[in-house]
């Protein structure tokens, strides 16, 4: 399966920061009942075998409401749980190799702060661009910030989608409007929020709005 531009609308990003004593499935069966178009899950301290288990009833989630996942970063969890895919970041796997393991019908996003990186992942055959952070955010330490001249430099560059990540909510999506991007990658906007599903269906309004102006 490889991606579709309209499939990166609304790009739910996971983070179990924010359970509060609830499961993963239950949020992001939240986030897709609010109108989520893709899913990533990302875990950062997990072990093998409880990342596969999470991966595989996620992706199970995702295939009911035929919505694309992927994995960040492990490639191994994603061929093993037979996942659409995987995100790579610029400090993780080089996108050339990603590719080679991934093979040619999954879908493969990677992280770009630069149109230098941006044009080198498009060669190497990335399907999409997550660009950020736009926004200055608290849900990635290691976030550096990319401006949005940059962020439209970057669109203009490469023939991918281009979604932009970092800090974006409902009050300052419609900031994007121009860019170039086809949708928006979001974490705590949906994860944190008291009302998951109602928060997803607002920001999915603004985002579609955004793209619109």
């Amino acid at each position: 399966m490889r991606s579709d531009k309209k499939d990166l609308l609304l790009y739910a990003v996971t983070d179990r920061a924010w359970l509060r004593g609830r499961t993963l499935h239950v949020q992001v069966e939240e986030v897709l009942q609010g109108g989520a178009t893709f899913v990533q899950l990302r875990e950062k301290d997990l072990d093998h075998d409880a990342f596969l288990r999470e991966a595989k009833d996620i992706g199970a989630l995702c295939r009911k409401y035929d919505v694309p996942f992927v994995i960040n970063d492990d490639i191994e969890i994603a061929l093993e749980s037979a996942a659409d895919g995987v995100h790579v970041g610029q400090h993780d796997l080089e996108a050339g190799k990603a590719r080679a393991l991934l093979g040619e019908d999954r879908i493969l996003g990677v992280s770009a702060q630069t149109v230098e990186q941006a044009l080198l992942a498009e060669k190497c055959g990335a399907d999409y661009l997550g660009v950020g952070a736009v926004f200055h955010t608290g849900s990635k330490a290691d976030a550096d910030d990319v401006s949005l001249e940059t962020l439209k430099a970057i669109c203009e560059a490469v023939s991918i989608p281009v979604i932009a990540i970092g800090g974006i909510g409902t009050g300052n999506v419609l900031e994007l409007s121009g860019t170039g991007i086809c949708g928006v990658a979001v974490i705590s906007a949906l994860f944190a929020a008291d009302d998951i599903k109602s928060a997803t269906k607002e920001l999915k309004e603004k985002t579609i709005q955004m793209l619109q102006n």
